[in-house]
């Protein structure tokens, strides 16, 4: 388990985290019944729960065996003009970069990288993912997870975030956001219930209470202190 300071200050309120410990998860999970089965028996009224978005998007079958995907020629060319960031791997692999254009198509990913080739040269960075999509910036490169068999899959991002929360909240009444986090300092509400305010989630899981690693954590319960 990652070691995290469990709770936390914002704008002088005292926040909670308690991550919830699962079994590796699969396809035939459904991410309501994990809600039923682990969250719920934790629950009180007035927490939110926070979702890994990796663990949504294993639940919806969208973590892609590297041995099952063909690698077209765009992949294999754009995939080197991709900037290495500290945090992952992303789309500097032809796995992903696979991946990315079969979820935005071909054209949108070489507009992407055209523009962010331009914007580069004048600073900006940051317009490939801009362009490119939510999809493409959500995307996991192969061995980002450390647990089998997810070591050897790329993980697209979570379909539909929005609507998984709408309906989690339709069928067991708790406020949840799913939360696309880095080790670093990245922290990004995708998909938020009703009611929550989105940038204060943000803050409050930015050191990444959940983890990257093998925690087997995909639920987080904020609760107010």
């Amino acid at each position: 388990m990652k070691k995290f300071e469990a709770i936390v200050v914002i704008n002088n309120v005292k926040y909670k985290r308690i991550p919830i410990k699962t079994r590796i998860l699969s396809p035939e999970d459904d991410i309501i019944e994990l809600m039923k089965e682990y969250v719920q028996p934790l629950y009180q009224a007035g927490d939110i729960v926070t979702l890994s978005e990796s663990p949504v998007a294993i639940t919806q079958g969208r973590a892609i065996p590297v041995s099952e995907l063909k690698i077209g020629w765009l992949a294999k060319f754009l995939w080197r003009f991709v900037a290495k960031v500290p945090y992952g791997v992303g789309l500097r692999a032809p796995e992903s970069m696979q991946c990315a254009i079969d979820e935005t198509g071909g054209l949108r990913i070489i507009l992407a990288a055209g523009i962010g080739a331009i914007t580069k040269l004048f600073g900006i960075k940051g317009m490939f993912y801009r362009v490119a999509g939510m999809q493409a910036a959500l995307i996991d490169a192969a061995t980002t997870s450390p647990v089998p068999p997810y070591d050897k899959c790329v993980i697209k991002g979570p379909k539909n975030p929005q609507k998984v929360t709408e309906q989690i909240l339709q069928a067991t009444g708790i406020d949840t956001v799913i939360m696309d986090i880095n080790d670093i300092g990245g922290s990004w509400a995708i998909g938020a219930s009703k009611n929550i305010d989105k940038k204060l989630v943000e803050k409050i899981m930015k050191d990444n209470p959940q983890g990257q690693g093998d925690e087997l954590t995909p639920f987080c319960i904020i609760r107010k202190e």
